[in-house]
């Protein structure tokens, strides 16, 4: 097993929710792009404070779903109107007789938007991940309980060990903390 660390970022707590929202304001102004923040429930506004955009997903699952109602009209026209023509009650095997296909139509189209929205999200969000290297912070456990971070990655473009640690000190930042990775 591998002793060699690597840094990964610095983590800083504040002190509340209102604390956490302005520095992560301060820290999208600064310009760094890798960073994130945490909070032990959600708070009103971050998205726009961390400067997020809408997420792609709705995207994938309109792509999925659309995937699905296309796949469902193509196997049941092509199987019971070209390969295998059934006649029921004299009806006729063409495309009016797409009624009968709502069912499996309707069905395809949400399996297949249903499962890109399990995987898109997965792939996203970049899981699964078994560890994360703010796992190896003894503070970062107050997260799910009082504890309001941020931490910003080392590979940021603007990331500099003393500039970065002088910044989050600046707003508001307490108990700044290196973290390093296991390689």
């Amino acid at each position: 097993m591998s002793n060699i660390r690597k840094v990964y970022g610095y983590l800083a707590r504040f002190e509340s929710a209102k604390d956490l929202y302005q520095a992560a304001k301060k820290v999208r102004e600064k310009g760094y792009s890798r960073w994130d923040a945490y909070s032990p429930f959600p708070i009103h506004g971050m998205d726009a404070a961390m400067g997020l955009g809408r997420s792609r997903l709705p995207h994938l699952v309109f792509f999925g779903g659309a995937t699905g109602f296309t796949l469902a009209v193509f196997m049941q026209f092509f199987t019971q109107v070209i390969l295998y023509p059934t006649v029921v009650h004299g009806k006729p095997t063409n495309l009016f007789t797409l009624p009968a296909y709502f069912p499996i139509m309707f069905e395809l189209t949400v399996l297949l938007a249903g499962l890109t929205t399990l995987f898109g999200l997965m792939v996203l969000m970049q899981l699964p991940r078994l560890n994360h290297p703010l796992f190896e912070s003894q503070q970062f456990t107050r997260v799910t309980d009082d504890g309001f971070f941020i931490a910003i990655e080392a590979r940021d473009s603007r990331f500099a060990r003393e500039r970065t640690r002088d910044f989050l000190e600046q707003i508001g930042g307490v108990d700044i903390e290196l973290v390093e990775e296991k390689i």
